[in-house]
């Protein structure tokens, strides 16, 4: 270590530490704004100017570097006179008014301006007039703020290695920009947000309403990971992928979630809803880069690390073994728990087994994930209805009802009792169980056109049905993935939007059609449960069919028991405090307490409910665990044409050959796609990198 004394007092420094980080670590404060932890010094600014061993002159001190008995003055009249011209000399162009400022409150020059004691009223103001470029996605520049300072240039140029930003000179003078007028996109910006995170002014911002969505920073900043109902680590499994490490990818995804390959087939992946990329042209292809790097990881080097807790001797059951009721059988298990699950179906896996069709996940790809929750240790017992949970509660200590939403509804029309009406979740497992479907006819009528009665209607065209897809919703407000309507349509489904339902004809034992007629536009009043119609005359028609098929929504199923042992609401769900029921130490989750939702979702509610139970149990309900350690270089380079990459989507098989069978309608990725797609990414997070800079007032106030 140097010994030196800064404004009389004795500071050790380390060997080849600047003067101005020498002061700041001491706690002693000297007034810096080109300085930044992050970048080389440069001293343009001179606002950090001190004197040294009595010299007349002042220099700065960011790029004066300590030694050994050095004697350092911050506050001599030629580093004070220094100062104070920088100070003006910058303020001088810049715009007076802080109220409207983006960053007003966190503006480093303003704090700077308010402990170097510099009045506003003594500005000599000229104003430079330069338009807000507002022309870029993500990024605003209002050029009127730049104090020159240069940050946001070396973060681009030396920090990322991009080289888009420079100074520019026109008619205003110098400042940051782009040389010959370029678009960001034009001249090769990765969109990284190095520039608007060391702009000390507002000069470089975030484009307006891009970080107001969550609460938190670092979600403004990585809103995919945000997006995500899990919150999976999405940049750092991408970088991974296109880095060629696809087993660590996987390792960061089951940091979070427990079934990556099902993931990889059917998410709804809200990660990409949020992903900023979307505003350049396409979002990532999030989903689809997670389904490579699981098929691609041969050394499954996760398997060897996370924890596996001390054996508590607490034993849990766990009813329904779907998403979530495995989910948090395995964390269950990991926290020391005895679990076992107990699954009324023949087979584990709830809808990912019985319901979802195999055309969109593969049965092995999910026996093999459930497969590795059974060999950590959860016990399994199938054909197992557990019709009293307070009975069962008797052998365990604590009881999670995770059944879902196994059970159909059916709209309450005229013949919707007859033989040939059933509900899609019967039609779902029967398929699923490959079973002998033509007890549904030739030709299918399926009420409701979600996500659910495109499975039914694309299930049934590969059996070589006739398939006709009613609902309500107009065509443009149907709930279903574009996807599924645009394979639906291309797979021979006749879709019938605007429809409303008037009775199912035929007779008890023989359905001849479905009756409905045209609705114009519909509204439905929550607080009544009621749809006001407006119906196109004489649009009343039949539909022939053989069958109908419902698929207008679900339910626990719970309430057909006489006594299930917990409080029920008036559809069935459990009555909850929390995730606990009216039964001591019984909780619910997953499905059963949020009505029909994604995998992704019922997984973070196993996550939650995990938590909840251990800490009944005594625990403390932790179960984060960190599978890969991260490591990412600032330094992203420069890719010619990066902005105007487009999006690499999985290669779809023919509709007429789809059709045909009951494989995956999507070829993964190849290694060079995943890596093309990876490419593509603008990896936000690397923003959270950058050491937050610290206003005169965190460093106790002026010196």
């Amino acid at each position: 270590m140097i010994k030196l004394t800064i404004d009389g007092k004795t500071v050790e420094a380390r060997e080849g530490q600047s003067v101005l980080h020498a002061a700041l670590d001491a706690g002693i404060y000297i007034p810096h704004l080109c300085d930044h932890p992050d970048l080389e010094a440069k001293g343009g600014c001179r606002l950090c100017s001190v004197s040294i061993n009595g010299d007349a002159a002042a220099v700065p001190s960011c790029t004066t570097i300590v030694e050994e008995g050095m004697v350092v003055n911050t506050k001599s009249e030629a580093a004070e006179a220094v100062r104070r011209t920088s100070m003006e000399l910058m303020l001088a162009t810049h715009p007076s008014e802080c109220t409207g400022c983006p960053k007003f409150g966190k503006c480093e020059l303003q704090s700077l301006y308010q402990v170097m004691g510099v009045n506003g009223e003594d500005w000599r103001l000229k104003p430079r007039i330069v338009p807000t470029d507002e022309k870029n996605p993500l990024i605003s520049h209002l050029f009127t703020r730049c104090v020159r300072c240069g940050r946001c240039i070396r973060a681009c140029q030396d920090k990322r290695g991009v080289k888009v930003l420079d100074y520019v000179r026109d008619a205003s003078g110098i400042h940051a920009g782009i040389p010959e007028g370029k678009s960001l996109i034009d001249a090769g910006c990765r969109f990284c947000g190095a520039c608007i995170e060391v702009c000390p002014t507002g000069s470089i911002v975030d484009a307006v309403g891009l970080m107001e969505k969550y609460p938190s920073y670092a979600d403004n900043v990585v809103p995919c990971s945000a997006e995500c109902p899990a919150h999976i680590d999405i940049p750092a499994y991408i970088r991974a992928i296109r880095e060629g490490r696809p087993g660590d990818a996987v390792a960061i995804i089951r940091e979070k979630v427990p079934f990556p390959l099902v993931l990889g087939h059917i998410c709804n992946h809200l990660c990409e809803t949020g992903c900023k990329r979307g505003n350049i042209n396409d979002p990532m292809g999030i989903r689809n880069l997670k389904r490579y790097a699981v098929e691609h990881d041969e050394e499954q080097a996760w398997k060897a690390k996370g924890f596996m807790k001390e054996r508590t001797g607490k034993r849990v059951a766990v009813v329904g073994s779907g998403p979530c009721g495995l989910t948090a059988a395995y964390y269950l298990n990991k926290l020391g728990h005895d679990v076992t699950v107990l699954e009324k179906r023949p087979q584990l896996g709830g809808p990912m087994t019985s319901g979802i069709p195999a055309y969109r996940l593969p049965l092995e790809d999910v026996m093999e994930e459930i497969q590795y929750i059974l060999d950590s240790g959860v016990k399994a017992e199938v054909n197992c209805t557990v019709t009293d949970v307070a009975a069962l509660k008797k052998d365990y200590d604590a009881v999670l009802v995770a059944v879902g939403v196994s059970k159909g509804k059916k709209l309450p029309l005229p013949g919707a009792d007859f033989k040939q009406v059933y509900t899609a979740m019967d039609v779902l497992a029967d398929n699923r169980a490959n079973k002998d479907m033509s007890y549904l006819g030739d030709t299918v009528c399926v009420i409701g056109a979600g996500s659910v009665g495109y499975d039914v209607a694309r299930s049934l065209v590969r059996k070589g049905m006739t398939v006709n897809l009613a609902c309500l919703e107009q065509a443009d407000k149907i709930l279903a993935d574009m996807d599924d309507q645009t394979e639906g349509a291309e797979e021979g489904i006749n879709l019938l939007p605007g429809r409303s339902f008037e009775a199912i004809e035929g007779t008890p034992d023989k359905v001849t059609g479905l009756r409905i007629h045209t609705v114009l536009s519909s509204t439905y009043d929550r607080a009544t449960g009621k749809v006001t119609e407006v119906v196109e005359e004489g649009s009343q028609t039949v539909v022939p069919c053989d069958s109908v098929v419902f698929a207008t929504g679900q339910h626990t199923g719970l309430q057909e028991f006489d006594n299930f042992g917990i409080e029920l609401n008036e559809r069935g769900f459990p009555v909850l405090d929390g995730f606990n029921t009216s039964m001591d130490g019984v909780f619910a989750a997953g499905d059963a307490i949020t009505g029909i939702s994604f995998v992704i979702k019922a997984i973070q509610q196993g996550r939650l409910v995990t938590a909840a139970i251990d800490r009944y149990l005594g625990g403390d309900g932790e179960i984060a665990e960190t599978l890969c350690e991260r490591s990412a270089d600032p330094h992203i380079g420069r890719i010619e044409g990066f902005g105007k990459l487009e999006r690499v989507e999985q290669t779809l098989r023919a509709a007429d050959e789809r059709v045909k069978d009951e494989l995956d309608v999507y070829h993964t990725y190849s290694c060079d796609q995943a890596k093309c797609e990876a490419e593509r990414c603008l990896q936000c997070d690397l923003r959270l990198q950058f050491t937050p800079v610290k206003l005169w007032s965190e460093y106790g106030g002026a010196n």
